[in-house]
């Protein structure tokens, strides 16, 4: 999961899994897998590395 901030600058928590597609046009929507749309203020580069971030936590976890 991971957090990111809508244009109004409210919280959401997404299920980083569930990203199918992620564009910038100038604002950066993200597709998910069951076609739903979430328009947010961070950059494709800011979700990119928050998933990466995210899937090495659960990877090293799973590790120990």
């Amino acid at each position: 999961m991971i957090r990111l901030k809508r244009l109004n600058h409210s919280e959401v928590v997404l299920n980083c899994d569930m990203i199918e597609l992620i564009e910038e046009t100038p604002d950066t929507v993200i597709t998910l897998a069951n076609g739903h749309k979430i328009v947010v203020i961070d950059t494709a580069n800011q979700i990119i590395e928050k998933v990466i971030a995210f899937k090495r936590r659960i990877h090293d976890h799973s590790q120990d």
